[in-house]
């Protein structure tokens, strides 16, 4: 299993484990990270390497959001990078109780790449045409995505798992 966690967040998969396919041939990602490991499984096939399944937990969504939306979170993170991330690590988990998480710096470039990530259907389509089963995990009280949005966008293409009362983190506490 590979994988990927969520933008200036390190050693998160225990947020998930009890979802995480802990198969060799698993690669899943949090947020940032699900684009990361989406980018991963399609260059493992691309090279005739073998991943059955594909896990997005609050996969960055922003595709649904606005340009001033994306430029002004730019900008905050510009700024004051240490705030931005301490606000945005609250949001997170709210409306539930923050908790411990292991920080990295992030950087202004993986902001913006997390904004302005475009998914694909056609290519997220190709991957489960290649045999790959990608399930999609979004919490209902989810503050950092457009959690409504993107159910209705990965519904097409994914086994969407939606929990109601969950937050960034999937956490129902």
């Amino acid at each position: 299993m590979k994988f990927y966690s969520g933008f200036s967040l390190k050693n998160d998969e225990y947020f998930f484990e009890s979802f995480i396919n802990t198969s060799n041939y698993t690669a899943c990602g949090f947020s940032y990270g699900a684009i990361k490991a989406f980018e991963y499984v399609k260059e493992q096939l691309a090279c005739a390497k073998r991943v059955d399944t594909l896990q997005l937990f609050s996969p960055a969504f922003f595709q649904s959001k606005s340009g001033s939306f994306k430029k002004l979170q730019l900008r905050a993170f510009g700024k004051n990078p240490t705030n931005y991330l301490d606000t945005f690590i609250s949001s997170c988990f709210f409306p539930h109780a923050k908790m411990d998480v292991k920080r990295v710096d992030g950087s202004l470039g993986e902001l913006e790449e997390l904004l302005y990530y475009e998914w694909s259907i056609p290519q997220l389509q190709e991957i489960c045409d290649k045999g790959v089963k990608i399930e999609v995990y979004l919490g209902g009280e989810d503050k950092i995505i457009d959690a409504q949005s993107a159910k209705e966008f990965f519904k097409e293409v994914a086994t969407v798992i939606y929990i109601k009362n969950a937050n960034h983190f999937l956490r129902i506490n």
